[in-house]
């Protein structure tokens, strides 16, 4: 059974910065995607950025270009969304989850940001931005 533990979320003002971390636990397979998903308050959630295990390829939403990042640790089997320059509408619960579907394939962007895409999710950290 795979398990997916996102943490490092917290409260933040806005400027700041925040890493979250998603843990993969389990038998995984070589090649696999994780992608974050976020939920702002009365807001549908909104894909964020995913990678690949095997290239390190990443896809960002627009929002987010040039303020985030992510990278992985496979050893670790640990991957780490960096958010720099948080602003209160980056406030929400920060998911990830995972795809076992060819990475190649998942990083696009129709299908990076599409929730249908993956097939285990973590609970949620929250990310709070003050103004």
């Amino acid at each position: 059974e795979v398990q997916l533990q996102a943490s490092g979320g917290g409260l933040v003002q806005a400027g700041g910065s925040l890493r979250l971390s998603c843990e993969v636990s389990g038998a995984l397979s070589d090649d696999y995607a994780i992608g974050w998903f976020r939920q702002a308050p009365e807001k549908d959630s909104e894909g964020v950025s995913c990678i690949s295990s095997s290239d390190g390829s990443t896809l960002f939403e627009d929002s987010v270009k040039g303020r985030f990042t992510m990278s992985s640790d496979n050893a670790k089997s640990t991957v780490y969304l960096q958010m720099n320059s948080l602003n209160p509408e980056d406030t929400a619960v920060y998911y990830c989850a995972v795809s076992w579907a060819d990475s190649r394939v998942v990083l696009t962007r129709r299908r990076c940001f599409d929730e249908d895409e993956y097939d285990e999710w973590g609970q949620g950290t929250l990310v709070t931005v003050s103004s």
